[in-house]
């Protein structure tokens, strides 16, 4: 069998020279920096300037979009029409999906109340911007157009105010801006997130921006406070008027204000009624958040809790149990819920592609100056075309001197090509004038109608020497604008919905009201251990309990709301209160007080002194014979504090801590053997808390310290007369025959 021959070999197609491409395939480094800069900075920058802040004239690129489209559908006096036809036209200009779209226009709507003057006039359910779960109706079944106020956005549009653009598929052209006649980027709330910056403006009254404008166009060294009072929210409410930040937000562009419900009280239902609510927050985070705080047992006024918005609009009902204050409650709600938060501004605005914070006074010169050029180009607009009238008039008039040898020259040329060039010839005038004349309808040719149009000229003159004085004033252009902002203020301007209230009307919650009170005994022992009891619980079992070697210092009756001072000895105080222990058996060690209360490392306990209303006066006694009494109420802070340092003087070691509420016979000793008995009387009060005090006992000997204090009552005083002294500083005298008294408080 003959062998087959073996077939040569295929040869691999080399690559062709020409789509080899240099470095393909190879991995690169290159510096991250160097990375973000070229993918994501470009990105960054796409979301900031084509998305998520509004420009000068007060919209974002999405709202121009959709408001353009429907200016161009005929809606600003046309009927109302179906939402998903609007949706569906602004998508030529829009390249997001539908449902971006249709979000944009319900926020801009009059049904969803989100802005102070809604642009969209609305037919059906647009949901509400107070309310989290109102959600709106599909584009379907909503109906739409143009508010009258949007005519002001787009006056003289079609005379070139503005730039055109084309779209995203170059079929059609949309304006870079709209030609807002009123600043609307401070009447109309706007929030956007861009990367790594944000943006909000809040919205202010329209009257008081047109105002405020005309005030600056005239001074600008003009107080805007003066005619822009505050923000104004469509949801009404209170705002709390702080000039020094209101000012700080005029000028800077950041700051933040507190807004609070607006409330009533039906006396009959015994019921609080919330009609207004802050625009940070929604109906639901508010009775969310008073259910938690009911269930936290921190509020217990409260018997019944609805939401009652309907179509009269929002409303939430608060049902109060009987004797409770409303307004002490409304002040309570305010401090705990979202009734009263807080709105921060950050006027972040694109201005020529670029973002950039500016305050009110910024903002409304850039406004100007937009405006201006905005008024300048309508004016150039208007003279051109008034200047190529009159320039076909003129040429008209030349016709006026001889009308049958115009219609001579017209009959005797034989090509209709010549016509024009024959009437240059005839009259003297140019092409354009010419093409007028031959366009002029035969009916046209008589003397009457030539002479009407002729006559125009000497008004036509006057007109355009009028805008070329205006083009030439900027004076003349700001009286334009600011006539333009009395009329929309006259148009459309309206009362504040958002009212002031002040620093006086805050009233600060006493805690007291959120802690229930009842009679109870504190223990303290000398390492720390403390132990809150009830009388019930003492009843059963009053034997207590001690860690081995502790000892019992004080016992205290008294009540849930006492207020406690726990002092260190490292001269520090910690701030508690009784209601923030729970109650305990005798039976049980208690609480470690540097355990409970955070004690920095190495830091002891030494005393405790209770107080419910900060009178009265602490004695601090020293090993170096010095006494200090300070009053109470040093200690009390208008803060919720914890901690305080320099609670009393650390120069020398504390011996002891007394709580004064009345004058008290003190004996001291030392480790010498000496004693001296002073009534506290002696002593003036310092004011401040680490104060030295004053000399009481001169110590006599190198090692003499004084090492007890104790309080001496009235029957023990009486017998102890060798012992008192009625100045001071003393020596006092040797103590062998002196026994300590049974009972010795600190």
């Amino acid at each position: 069998m003959a062998k087959k021959k073996s077939e040569p070999k295929k040869k691999t197609a080399e690559p062709k020279m020409d789509a080899y491409i240099e470095g393909a395939g190879l991995v690169v480094e290159e510096p991250i920096t160097q990375t973000l800069e070229k993918n994501y900075m470009p990105y960054a920058m796409s979301v900031i300037v084509s998305r998520a802040f509004p420009e000068i004239d007060g919209f974002k690129p999405s709202h121009r979009k959709l408001l353009y489209t429907m200016y161009k559908m005929g809606l600003l006096t046309g009927k109302l029409t179906k939402c998903a036809n609007i949706v569906g036209a602004t998508m030529k200009l829009n390249p997001h999906g539908d449902g971006a779209i249709y979000e944009t226009l319900v926020r801009l709507s009059r049904g969803n109340e989100a802005l102070l003057h809604p642009y969209v006039q609305s037919k059906g359910n647009f949901g509400k911007a107070y309310s989290r779960d109102m959600a709106y109706a599909a584009s379907r079944y909503t109906e739409a157009k143009l508010e009258p106020i949007c005519e002001e956005l787009f006056r003289d549009i079609d005379k070139e105010t503005v730039d055109f653009v084309p779209n995203y598929d170059n079929t059609m052209t949309e304006p870079t801006l709209f030609p807002a006649t009123f600043p609307s980027i401070l009447v109309n709330a706007n929030v956007g997130i861009g990367v790594s910056m944000a943006s909000a403006v809040c919205p202010f009254n329209l009257g008081e921006v047109c105002d405020t404008s005309i005030a600056l166009m005239k001074d600008p060294q003009a107080n805007a406070i003066d005619t822009l009072k505050g923000p104004d929210f469509p949801g009404g409410g209170f705002l709390l008027y702080d000039e020094d930040e209101l000012d700080k937000i005029y000028r800077t562009g950041r700051g933040s204000i507190k807004l609070r419900a607006k409330y009533r009280f039906n006396k009959e239902e015994k019921c609080i009624e919330i009609t207004e609510i802050p625009a940070t927050t929604t109906i639901e985070a508010i009775i969310e958040k008073i259910v938690a705080l009911i269930k936290a047992g921190k509020i217990k006024e409260i018997s019944y809790l609805r939401d009652e918005t309907d179509l009269d609009g929002l409303q939430i009902g608060i049902d109060i149990k009987k004797g409770v204050d409303p307004d002490k409650l409304m002040q309570k709600l305010y401090k705990l819920t979202p009734l009263q938060d807080s709105y921060s501004c950050n006027f972040n605005i694109l201005v020529h592609g670029y973002p950039k914070v500016m305050g009110v006074y910024e903002i409304l010169r850039e406004w100007t100056a937009f405006r201006m050029d905005c008024v300048r180009r309508r004016v150039r607009f208007d003279l051109e075309k008034k200047k190529e009238k009159l320039h076909l008039l003129k040429g008209l008039g030349k016709i006026l001197l001889d009308i049958d040898k115009a219609i001579a020259i017209i009959r005797e040329t034989e090509e209709e090509s010549e016509v024009v060039p024959n009437l240059m010839i005839g009259f003297g005038i140019d092409e354009i004038q010419a093409e007028y004349v031959a366009e002029i309808k035969l009916r046209h040719l008589n003397r009457e109608y030539i002479l009407k149009r002729t006559a125009e000229t000497e008004k036509l003159e006057k007109e355009i020497a009028e805008l070329e004085d205006i083009l030439g004033s900027d004076k003349r252009i700001k009286d334009l604008i600011i006539s333009e902002l009395k009329e929309v203020k006259k148009k459309y301007g309206q009362e504040r919905k958002t009212k002031f209230f002040y620093p006086g009307d805050i009233e600060e919650v006493e805690e007291e009201e959120e802690i229930e009170d009842y009679p109870c005994t504190l223990f303290m022992t000398e390492s720390g251990y403390f132990k809150k009891c009830t009388a019930q619980s003492l009843r059963m079992a009053s034997d207590q309990k001690l860690k081995e070697g502790d000892r019992m210092i004080a016992q205290t009756e008294t009540t849930n709301r006492t207020e406690l001072l726990f002092f260190s000895d490292k001269a520090s105080v910690y701030k508690s209160r009784a209601s923030q222990f729970k109650n305990t058996k005798a039976s049980d060690l208690g609480d470690f007080i540097p355990a409970v209360l955070s004690f920095e490392n190495g830091e002891g306990f030494t005393a405790m002194v209770e107080t419910v209303d900060y009178s009265g006066h602490l004695l601090f006694v020293y090993e170096n014979g010095k006494c200090a009494k300070v009053p109470l109420n040093v200690y009390e802070t208008k803060t919720n504090r914890k901690k305080l340092a320099n609670a009393y003087c650390e120069k020398s070691k504390l011996v002891a801590i007394f709580k004064l509420t009345d004058n008290v016979n003190i004996m001291l000793r030392t480790t010498n053997g000496r004693a001296m008995m002073f009534d506290t009387a002696l002593l003036l009060p310092k004011t401040t808390r680490n104060t030295q005090g004053v000399q009481v006992m001169t110590l006599k000997g190198k090692n003499a310290a004084v090492s007890k204090a104790y309080i001496v009552s009235g029957e023990a005083a009486a017998g102890l007369g060798k012992f008192r002294s009625k100045t001071i500083p003393v020596a006092g005298c040797l103590d062998k025959d002196l026994e300590d008294p049974d009972q010795m408080k600190f």
